[in-house]
């Protein structure tokens, strides 16, 4: 009898650790996940290739000003106000607390900062300023950009037009 309950107790906790799966194969799913998505993410930047004038016989045209590249996103608000077309995002974060803390910050450096939420890639994005002109959001990143010289987090500030 007793050899009975030993022998059904050992393979009772022969199946308990043969059923759990390791965590490190988990982190690791997780980690090429997300890799796989900066790499997606870097191919879908649409950029705009500089458009030459052409030139006039009175006298040449110089070239327009490109404004960038812009990223499309489907985003929705989570915290702030107004968000429009265009948008200047300076971070982009995985956890809600992080994408707070840094809006938190651009509060109290004079900006009326934004957090969205993109439910496709699963990111909380940190918008500087919104606007409803493209023009005025690359201006807006390029002011951003100029008044944080140091911080190379916002040196990477990139425009997203969102998609409805």
């Amino acid at each position: 009898m007793k050899k009975l309950v030993v022998l059904g107790m050992g393979l009772c906790i022969a199946l308990a650790f043969s059923s759990c799966k390791s965590s490190e194969s988990a982190y690791k799913k997780a980690y090429e996940k997300a890799k796989q998505q900066e790499l997606a993410e870097t191919s879908n930047e649409v950029e705009a290739a500089p458009i030459e004038a052409a030139p006039v016989v009175a006298a040449p045209v110089e070239a327009a000003p490109v404004a960038g590249p812009v990223r499309e996103e489907k985003v929705e608000l989570v915290s702030g106000d107004g968000l429009k077309a265009y948008s200047v995002v300076c971070g982009s974060f995985g956890v809600k607390a992080n994408a707070e803390g840094l809006k938190q910050y651009l509060d109290g450096q004079g900006y009326n900062a934004k957090v969205v939420y993109n439910a496709e890639r699963n990111m909380y994005r940190v918008i500087a300023a919104s606007f409803d002109d493209r023009a005025q959001a690359n201006r807006a990143k390029e002011q951003f950009k100029a008044k944080y010289p140091n911080r190379d987090d916002f040196q990477k500030a990139w425009l997203l037009y969102r998609v409805y």
